[in-house]
């Protein structure tokens, strides 16, 4: 990151702040003010949580003669971050009927006005801090698309987010296995470019012979192992996930409904649409793609594989903009990882435990962050996020 330039990142900082917007524009503000559950935030919230991030640690450290824009907003709108100090509890954020929409929408203004002016004449450290804050928004708005997906699925209208893209998918081409050879790789982010602290520091990993699947499992395929039983086998699943499956009385994907013996509908950004057979299927927990990959007699990959055959095996498809893909490694710092300190600190490292690691990207992930050394992360029984999964062997 030593090639910072102002110029372009100030019309970064431009850029995402305005898509931030553009994503919530479709939404009321009893859309944007609504919490689904404990895990998802109401749109509002990630409004304001991004301002929060430029304001605490750009402008307060940064800016000369600092002062909050509204003090209570520190805490309000402070996500995890001990350092800072105290926090709004997270599953109580959609009792936050004040502030306003509006409220949120001018602390974003007055926000990006001061960062605009100070911009220009901050040192390297801060710039740093704003290019990580841009990538920090982009994350929300990732998540802002999944958290609305999850409240709109709650509602009896089934409302859509936005309008069907009527063009049919293409058939699923044929899976074929992709063989790569025994071998010490590198792993990790290594080159030129931004990344988060826990895609580093690059490292070699031992891999044995292995084959890894061309393409994503598609609706159709997993369909084919919910009608063989999948669900109601326990010999299939982790014991953790057998008891996930029970307590939630899971038959099938989130989402998904049957409308015929034969017949599926999914809920999706779109609303209630059929099920397109030859695309991935999305919104598996871990326990689901695990499995599914035991019943089909195979694997998931580990992040190592995942990541080696992604930069080397041409013959690799849908490895992003499709879906998340969950690995079999549980996250945890790669060899000499060192968070940073200081508040920032904390974005990453403290998560290093009991959450599985998956690969790739999805559908609402923004373009930048569509690299093979990205490390996304959840708990095994997270399936609102936009994820599913490649095979290996």
């Amino acid at each position: 990151m030593n090639d910072l330039q102002p110029e372009a990142l100030i019309a970064a900082y431009r850029a995402v702040r305005a898509h931030t917007e553009a994503l919530a524009a479709p939404l009321s503000a009893e859309d944007a003010g609504a919490q689904s559950m404990p895990d998802a935030s109401p749109a509002k919230w990630h409004l304001a949580h991004t301002t929060w991030f430029f304001e605490t640690f750009v402008l307060e450290r940064f800016e000369p003669g600092f002062a909050p824009h509204a003090p209570a907003f520190r805490v309000l709108f402070n996500s995890y971050y001990n350092a800072v100090g105290d926090k709004h509890p997270r599953p109580q954020r959609g009792l936050l009927t004040r502030p306003s929409l509006d409220e949120v929408r001018a602390y974003r203004a007055a926000v990006d006005g001061r960062m605009a002016a100070l911009m220009p004449r901050l040192p390297h450290d801060a710039l740093q801090l704003v290019e990580l804050g841009l990538h920090h928004e982009q994350q929300h708005q990732e998540l802002l698309l999944t958290d609305v997906l999850h409240l709109f699925s709650c509602n009896p209208l089934k409302p859509a987010y936005r309008a069907a893209d009527r063009r049919l998918s293409a058939p699923a081409s044929p899976l074929q296995w992709v063989p790569v050879d025994e071998a010490v790789v590198q792993i990790g982010h290594g080159g030129p470019g931004f990344a988060f602290d826990n895609e580093t520091p690059r490292h070699a990993v031992f891999l044995q012979r292995y084959e890894i699947a061309s393409r994503l499992v598609t609706n159709a395929e997993y369909a084919g192992f919910i009608e063989a039983g999948g669900y109601r086998e326990p010999a299939l699943w982790l014991s953790d996930g057998w008891d996930w499956v029970r307590a939630q009385s899971r038959e099938h994907p989130l989402y998904w409904q049957r409308v015929s013996n034969d017949g599926w509908q999914a809920f999706g950004l779109a609303g209630l649409q059929d099920l397109q057979a030859h695309e991935p299927v999305l919104h598996l927990s871990y326990y689901e793609a695990d499995a599914y990959a035991r019943w089909a007699g195979a694997r998931l990959p580990t992040e190592g594989e995942w990541e080696h055959a992604a930069a080397t095996c041409s013959e690799l498809r849908q490895l992003t903009s499709h879906a998340w893909q969950w690995t079999s490694s549980a996250y945890l710092p790669y060899p000499g990882f060192s968070a940073s300190a200081g508040a920032v600190g904390e974005y990453n490292g403290k998560f290093m435990v009991n959450q599985m690691v998956l690969r790739g990207g999805s559908l609402a992930t923004p373009p930048t962050h569509l690299r093979n050394s990205y490390r996304n992360f959840f708990p095994a029984h997270a399936c609102w996020q936009f994820s599913g999964m490649r095979l290996a062997r």
